[in-house]
């Protein structure tokens, strides 16, 4: 079965396989808070306590078929995650490693559309709150949670980096280049997304 995946405009559009995914996260940490901010209205991306819900799956679960051309890429450093976004909207669409031999992408809810009874349906309830340290208040650490989470989804990326399954991705091209520029965020610009992290926190 497809989930649609769509940016808030309507440009991205595209689908994701609901069997490939492991279920829902809420990740909290800075990195994910740093992007929400970068992108100009976490608000629209982050719950009450600074966390972003992630649905983890392979690249080639997911397909696009429409507003190819409108996608962007983000990166807090040169060496961070990769960041794939709409650029038409700014909805982001999901993070992916540098290499695309790790097939991982972590979808955000932000282009699932639909309400939380929606994804519940689609993916399944959230099943682990991960990088807790970063929340904006106090939320119990899942650690034996986190470890089962990834241990789901572990077997099914070195798989496809086995048999080629890796190949099979809409934000790659054929040598394993992303299909956009890289935009990295300067220090400065980082340090000031940081700083408003930290004022958000203490307010």
């Amino acid at each position: 079965m497809q989930h649609p995946l769509q940016c808030a405009c309507g440009t991205v559009q595209g689908s994701v396989a609901i069997g490939r995914a492991v279920g829902r996260a809420v990740c909290y940490c800075r990195d994910c808070q740093s992007y929400a901010h970068a992108l100009g209205d976490p608000r629209a991306i982050l719950d009450a306590d600074g966390g972003t819900d992630v649905a983890p799956t392979l690249q080639q679960g997911v397909a696009i078929t429409r507003g190819l051309d409108a996608i962007a890429c983000l990166s807090l450093t040169d060496k961070g995650l990769l960041r794939w976004y709409a650029r038409c909207c700014k909805t982001p669409l999901g993070n992916t490693a540098r290499d695309w031999r790790l097939s991982y992408i972590g979808v955000l809810h932000t282009c699932l559309g639909g309400s939380a009874e929606r994804l519940d349906a689609a993916f399944g309830p959230v099943r682990v709150h991960i990088n807790t340290q970063w929340a904006q208040r106090k939320i119990a650490a899942q650690p034996f949670a986190a470890v089962a989470f990834v241990a789901r989804l572990a077997p099914r990326i070195i798989r496809a980096s086995l048999d080629g399954g890796y190949r099979r991705s809409p934000l790659f091209d054929a040598g394993g280049r992303p299909i956009v520029r890289v935009d990295v965020l300067s220090s400065a610009e980082l340090a000031r997304i940081r700083q408003a992290i930290r004022r958000r926190a203490a307010d």
